[in-house]
Formats: C-alpha cells, sequence, structure tokens
C-alpha cells in the first residue's frame, strides 16, 4: 500500500502566507503541482480513454498530494446512458482493474451528456 507525507517546503510556505495576505503567490514545485499532469493521471487516463471511446469530458486528478495513492475521476460518456450510477461506476472500475490495486482509494464522479 502506498502512503504519503505532506511536506511544506519553502515555496509552499511562501504561497501560503501570501494567501493570508489576498496575494497568491505561486512558484516552484507549487506551480507545477497546479498546472500539470503526474504519469499517474495520465496512465489512467489513457486506460479510460481507451475504454470509453465516447467520453465527451474526462478528468484524472490525483489528490494524495502527487504519491499517486488516491486520485478523483470525473468522466461524462453516452456508454452510461440508461445505466444506474452504481452501474457506471462498475463500469469505471472494471476498466481500471489493474491500476485500483495499488491505489488507497478512488473517487468517481459520471454522468451522461446532456445534450
Amino acid at each position: 500500500m502506498l502512503a504519503c507525507k505532506w511536506l511544506l517546503t519553502g515555496t509552499t510556505v511562501s504561497a501560503l502566507r501570501g494567501h493570508r495576505s489576498r496575494k497568491v503567490v505561486v512558484s516552484g514545485p507549487v506551480r507545477r503541482w497546479l498546472s500539470s499532469q503526474t504519469d499517474g493521471e495520465a496512465r489512467i487516463a489513457g486506460v479510460l480513454k481507451e475504454k470509453f471511446p465516447l467520453a465527451t469530458s474526462l478528468k484524472v486528478v490525483d489528490i494524495s498530494g502527487g504519491c499517486g495513492a488516491m486520485y478523483e475521476i470525473h468522466i461524462e460518456s453516452n456508454e452510461f446512458k440508461g445505466k444506474r450510477t452504481i452501474q457506471q461506476h462498475q463500469l469505471v472500475n472494471q476498466a481500471l482493474k489493474e491500476e485500483i490495486q495499488g491505489m488507497h482509494g478512488l473517487r468517481i464522479f459520471t454522468d451522461v451528456p446532456k445534450h
């Protein structure tokens, strides 16, 4: 099982101090964390794109701080049409069967396109 530790680097502390004073200062590793996709996010997104080719929206976020222990997935696809939420989530779980084995947790949000 993966474990994560939150470390407050000097850059993170500076960003937090700036936030308290109503200024947001983002630089260095914090900027990368806010804007780049991790390898795990890219891998999971790739699997989901392959398994759900009709997906109109897909977002994968590592919510464990970057260590890959927990992810949040938002996926919107016509493949979910006519299925209950639990069935939609089962499809996502089945698609990620291999990846889930190394995770601590997974949040799944599914929907059918409105148009």
